[in-house]
């Protein structure tokens, strides 16, 4: 059985890390980059994410200041995304130090972009990070870009679907509703990605307590787990969470342990 990965997720802002509430609600200052990087490497984190929040939305520039400096400090695989629109980008990134890439909206514009990246890198550097919303109605969910801010009507499972087809290596699925709440991750959604496609899935959005760790990646059939304020508030470390997931029976990475 495949081991199972805990990800910080740090959400960018104007040089600094934040969190809000599904999206738009609650903005918290959490901290500088670096340095929740570092300490996220002490407590041996599997990989870090890192997304400039509201590149597409204000047509700006990539995080190339934020990828070397953390590379050049942090052994962690890296992924970074925001405001990735074209293969160039992904150059641009990865030789500044990331590990992958994550598009969004980009691919949602030109889905091509997704086979052009895949093609001249290999899928393992191509995150395709879906943001989705339940329908109104209560059925099924409906994919967004803009940082959340434009419903696409596109299902959710055709384009997780469509962007396995293209060659994306991996999906990160940010449930909206779920989002910053820490009420639990959104089983249903995870698990209906999971078993649409056969590429890892990595389950973002809602984490709370330890029992939702182990909820996505049993009853929402996710391969890792990403979170974002109850780690970087304190409310729970790394090494907790992998001590707990190894006493509930799930494969974690060899080298956890308690600091």
């Amino acid at each position: 059985m495949l081991t199972r990965r805990i990800i910080p997720c740090l959400d960018v802002q104007n040089g600094r890390v934040v969190k809000n509430v599904r999206f738009f609600e609650d903005h918290r200052d959490a901290g500088d980059p670096l340095t929740l990087a570092r300490a996220y490497e002490v407590q041996q984190a599997d990989e870090l994410v890192f997304y400039d929040i509201t590149a597409t939305h204000e047509g700006r520039s990539l995080m190339l200041d934020v990828a070397v400096q953390v590379a050049e400090q942090v052994m962690m695989p890296l992924t970074i995304g925001g405001g990735i629109n074209a293969l160039t980008d992904f150059r641009q990134l990865l030789h500044a130090g990331a590990d992958k890439i994550s598009v969004n909206s980009g691919a949602l514009t030109r889905p091509e972009l997704i086979r052009e990246a895949s093609d001249h890198y290999g899928a393992q550097c191509v995150m395709l990070s879906i943001d989705a919303k339940r329908r109104p109605g209560g059925e099924g969910w409906t994919v967004h870009r803009a940082g959340g801010r434009v419903d696409t009507g596109l299902d959710l499972i055709e384009w997780a679907t469509r962007g396995q087809a293209l060659g994306a290596g991996e999906i990160c699925l940010n449930v909206m509703d779920a989002d910053g709440t820490r009420a639990g991750f959104d089983l249903h959604a995870t698990r209906a990605v999971s078993r649409a496609v056969d590429i890892p899935v990595i389950a973002s959005g809602g984490a709370g307590k330890l029992q939702d760790f182990r909820d996505v990646l049993t009853t929402g059939e996710a391969d890792a787990a990403l979170a974002a304020s109850v780690f970087h508030f304190g409310e729970l470390t790394v090494p907790q969470v992998k001590a707990y997931l190894a006493a509930e029976g799930l494969p974690v990475r060899p080298e956890w342990r308690e600091q």
